[in-house]
């Protein structure tokens, strides 16, 4: 099979009906097994939780990386193309080594007739390139949930919870301690659990689980693992101290920006000290450490891109992948900072170009922003987008008033709309779907990262 013979192929499973995903979902330990067990050669970690696990995983395969272990990582959702759920240390497979392992799985699917969700074909294409890269360390990210995730079939024994918030409710229940039941499914008899800050609910749903388990090591953020923050990097730059029950790390950069990153940030370096502590590896020291985490990017979140050009515009876009609620509340702060003193309710410099699916609560992530900043309101290519349209009639009436809010019909249409109303050298935010910014990415002429 060639590349597009594989995309096309996983966008055709991604249409399937969720019974139909959920009855295939059984089938993907056998058709490892069928495939050798490529996963029994690799040591590492699961990434579960609501918001953070993208960049937690990514600070964890610098720290493996930097002790020098060659490292998989398996992120989800991809942004721009599937190659991006397939990488070593750090970087997207090639499109030629995504579609040998792609046909490698697809052979066995056919041979043994075990047919896979979308999420376990990824799998294991994943960890059949691992094997033919030689990867000796995975860092594996769950989709949603915890318990049902794909990704657990490969049995690691250390669990991350970066955390827990209201997202895919639809799935994972109402409330904050049934989506904390749901992420904390994913931990298994003999675990080390890495626990992130939870909130009251979802900390009392999460031990009422972990209760359950015997021979469980736990660390968790302000209790086992320390983080502190200050000044002493170049020109006065923030470093961070990050201590773990395995050691301390002394001003380690934490590249991502936002103060959220700083906790990520210790999750990540926690979970490569407890792969150390179950013997799977090895301690870095403290300059290594420092080049990885420093070389450490993650696209789409709080991405400034300072010289964006799209048509005869030129600007400043910032791409954020927050799809919840909290990620939104999370994140704007920060982008209140970018935008600068320049902005005003008069004389706007920013505009946010917004998409979700269906199944978020869209009119609470949009809540969260600055009413002065013009809205473009727009859907992407995923069949589960919300209509503009509703979404606009979803907004208060205040905010649907003027030019407060507009629709376009696709993510290129509404970043030019944006730029239009931002003006030369303005800002446009893009967020509300991590899909809108792999399409703005598409868009604007960035290539997979």
């Amino acid at each position: 099979m060639d590349y597009q013979q594989c995309t096309d192929h996983l966008r055709e499973l991604y249409r399937l009906p969720r019974t139909e995903r959920d009855a295939r979902r059984g089938n993907l330990p056998e058709l490892l097994t069928a495939l050798g067990r490529p996963q029994d050669g690799l040591r590492g970690a699961m990434v579960v939780g609501t918001n953070g696990k993208g960049s937690t995983a990514a600070f964890a395969v610098a720290a493996l990386s930097a002790s020098g272990q060659r490292v998989g990582s398996m992120p989800s959702p991809h942004l721009q193309e599937p190659r991006e759920r397939v990488r070593i240390d750090g970087r997207p497979v090639s499109r030629a080594e995504f579609a040998a392992a792609f046909t490698e799985v697809v052979a066995a699917i056919e041979e043994h007739h075990l047919p896979l969700s979308a999420a376990g074909l990824c799998t294991a294409v994943a960890v059949a390139h691992f094997r033919r890269a030689g990867a000796t360390h995975v860092v594996a990210e769950a989709s949603i949930g915890g318990r049902r995730s794909a990704v657990r079939a490969l049995e690691l024994d250390v669990k991350v919870i970066t955390g827990v918030g209201l997202d895919h409710t639809d799935l994972l229940g109402g409330t904050l301690a049934q989506i904390a039941r749901a992420k904390a499914g994913a931990v298994r008899d003999g675990d080390h659990v890495v626990l992130g800050r939870l909130d009251p609910q979802a900390q009392t749903a999460v031990e009422e689980v972990l209760a359950g388990r015997t021979g469980l090591t736990l660390w968790q953020v302000d209790r086992h693992i320390h983080c502190t923050a200050r000044p002493g990097g170049t020109a006065g730059a923030t470093v961070l101290d990050v201590a773990t029950p395995r050691g301390e790390h002394r001003a380690v950069p934490c590249p991502l920006p936002g103060t959220h990153q700083h906790h990520n940030l210790a999750l990540g370096l926690a979970a490569a000290a407890a792969l150390a502590e179950r013997g799977h590896a090895r301690i870095p020291t403290d300059e290594p450490l420092r080049r990885a985490l420093a070389a450490t990017r993650w696209p789409g979140r709080l991405e400034l891109l300072t010289d964006a050009r799209l048509d005869g515009w030129h600007g400043r876009v910032l791409l954020d992948g927050a799809h919840n609620p909290q990620g939104v509340a999370t994140v704007v702060p920060e982008i209140e900072r970018i935008a600068g003193a320049a902005d005003s309710p008069r004389t706007p410099r920013a505009a946010v170009v917004f998409a979700a699916t269906r199944s978020k609560d869209a009119p609470a992530m949009l809540a969260a922003l600055p009413d002065r900043w013009p809205l473009v309101l727009t859907r992407t290519g995923s069949p589960d987008a919300s209509d503009p349209a509703a979404l606009h009639t979803g907004l208060p009436p205040a905010r649907r008033a003027g030019a407060g809010a507009v629709t376009a019909p696709d993510t290129a249409t509404a970043l030019r709309r944006a730029a239009d109303l931002v003006g030369p050298g303005g800002l446009v935010v893009v967020l509300g779907s991590l899909r809108l910014v792999g399409e703005s990415r598409t868009a604007l002429g960035l290539p997979p990262a």
